[in-house]
C-alpha cells in the first residue's frame, strides 16, 4: 500500500466511524460530480471538524468564501441555531446553482445566502449592508486572493471571531519562498498577515488524507 492509499484508507476509517453514512451529504458530492464540478470539496472528517469548530464557537453568523457545491456549507450550515445565518460567495454562476440545489435537498435554504460573482466584488456589497459580525469565516477560494479575504474576514468580524483559510499546504509547497506560483504567493501572504496582524493570533496544521497532502490556518481575532 503507497502512502497515498494508506492516507485514504485511514481517511475511510475515520469517516465510517466519525461521519457515518449521511445521504443528504452523499447526494451532494454525487449531484456535483455529474455536474461537472471539480473534485476539490473538503472530505467528510474535514467538514465535521468545520462542524465542530462552529459549534464550539457558539457560531449564529458564518461568513464562506468559496461556495462550489455546497458541500462544505452543509456542514456549517448544520452547526447553526434556528435564527442563525450563513452567507456563501461563489464566482461561478453554475457551481452556485448546484450548491443552491444541495442546500435546499439538505433543508437548510432558511438559513443560507449563496451570493454569485467574484468575491472581491461581493464583499464590499456585502460590508455597505453593515451585517452583525460574523462568528466564524470559511476562506476556501482563489489561493491567490488569500490576503484579500483575510483582510476583508477582519473587517466583517469582531474580537473572538475566527478565521479558518483551507488548503496552505499544498503538498509543501508554501515553503517555498522563491515559488512564483499565485497559489504559493497568496497563501504565503495570507500566513505572513496573520503572523504580523496585530489584531490577530493564529496557526496552521498539516493534514494527510484522502485529497492527499494539504492543512488549514487557524486565526483568532483580537
Amino acid at each position: 500500500m503507497s502512502e497515498s492509499q494508506l492516507w485514504g484508507a485511514v481517511d475511510d476509517y475515520f469517516t465510517s466511524r466519525l461521519s457515518p453514512d449521511d445521504e443528504v451529504l452523499e447526494a451532494a458530492l454525487r449531484d456535483s460530480e455529474a455536474a461537472g464540478l471539480p473534485a476539490i470539496a473538503v472530505t467528510a472528517p474535514q467538514g465535521k471538524l468545520l462542524q465542530l469548530l462552529a459549534e464550539i464557537q457558539g457560531a449564529r453568523t458564518i461568513l464562506e468564501i468559496g461556495t462550489l457545491g455546497g458541500y462544505s456549507t452543509i456542514w456549517l450550515a448544520r452547526a447553526l441555531p434556528e435564527d442563525g445565518r450563513l452567507v456563501s460567495l461563489e464566482y461561478s454562476a453554475k457551481h452556485a446553482e448546484v450548491a443552491v440545489r444541495n442546500i435546499a435537498r439538505a433543508g437548510l435554504d432558511r438559513l443560507v445566502d449563496v451570493r454569485v460573482g467574484p468575491a472581491l466584488e461581493s464583499l464590499p456589497k456585502l460590508a455597505d449592508e453593515n451585517p452583525a459580525p460574523f462568528d466564524l469565516v470559511f476562506i476556501d477560494a482563489d489561493k491567490a486572493n488569500n490576503p484579500h479575504y483575510v483582510e476583508w474576514a477582519l473587517k466583517l468580524t469582531r474580537a473572538g471571531s475566527l478565521i479558518i483559510v483551507d488548503n496552505v499546504v499544498r503538498q509543501g509547497r508554501v515553503a517555498d519562498a522563491d515559488s512564483t506560483s499565485p497559489d504559493v504567493v497568496g497563501t504565503r501572504a495570507a500566513i505572513e498577515l496573520i503572523a504580523e496582524h496585530p489584531r490577530l493570533t493564529g496557526t496552521a496544521v498539516q493534514t494527510v488524507g484522502g485529497k492527499g497532502y494539504d492543512g488549514f490556518a487557524l486565526a483568532r481575532v483580537l
